[in-house]
C-alpha cells in the first residue's frame, strides 16, 4: 500500500480517536465507536496488523459499553434509593432530554426524570426524589468514566502501533 495512504489513515484515524475522547463527554458524539473506527483504520494501514481476536474483542467491548452507557443512569436512579417511579422517569427523562434539549438533555433528563418520577408518585417525599435523581446523575459520570477508560485504552494501542510501525 502506498505510504500516502497510510499517512491518510492514520491521520483520520487520530482525528477519530480525539473526537472519540471528546464524545466521552460531550453527548451525541459517539466516544468508543468512533475510537474503534480509528483502530480499524490503523489496521488498513499496510504497517499495521491488530490480530482478529484484538479487532473482535474490542468491538464486543465497544459495543456493551455503547448499551450500558444507556442504562447506568436508569441503575443509578434505582441503586440510590429510587422507586420504578424513578427509574421509569430516569428514562423517560432520557428520551425527552435528547429529543427536547440535545446534547444536554442526555445528562439533565433522567436527573430530573428520576426526580420528578419519584415526586408523582411518592408526592412530598422530597428526599427520595433528590436521592433518586443524585442516583441518576452518579449513573452518568460512571459510565462516562467507563467510557473515557475504554477509549484511552484504545488510544493507548493505537499510539503505540503508529509509534513501532514509525519506528521499524
Amino acid at each position: 500500500m502506498d505510504l500516502t495512504i497510510d499517512i491518510v489513515l492514520m491521520v483520520f484515524g487520530a482525528v477519530l480517536m480525539l473526537t472519540g475522547i471528546i464524545g466521552c463527554i460531550v453527548p451525541f458524539l459517539p466516544g468508543p465507536p468512533l475510537c474503534y473506527v480509528a483502530l480499524l483504520l490503523a489496521h488498513f494501514t499496510s504497517s499495521i496488523q491488530f490480530s482478529t481476536n484484538f479487532l473482535l474483542l474490542w468491538a464486543v467491548i465497544v459495543i456493551v459499553i455503547s448499551l450500558i452507557d444507556y442504562l447506568i443512569p436508569i441503575w443509578g436512579a434505582k441503586n440510590f434509593g429510587g422507586t420504578k417511579a424513578g427509574m421509569w422517569g430516569s428514562a423517560i427523562g432520557l428520551v425527552l432530554g435528547i429529543i427536547l434539549l440535545p446534547p444536554i438533555g442526555v445528562i439533565v433528563g433522567p436527573v430530573v426524570g428520576a426526580f420528578i418520577g419519584e415526586l408523582a408518585v411518592h408526592g412530598s417525599d422530597v428526599g427520595t426524589a433528590i436521592k433518586s435523581a443524585m442516583g441518576a446523575l452518579i449513573g452518568f459520570v460512571l459510565s462516562t468514566g467507563l467510557k473515557l477508560t475504554v477509549s484511552f485504552v484504545m488510544t493507548f494501542y493505537f499510539v503505540k502501533e503508529i509509534i513501532v510501525s514509525f519506528a521499524g
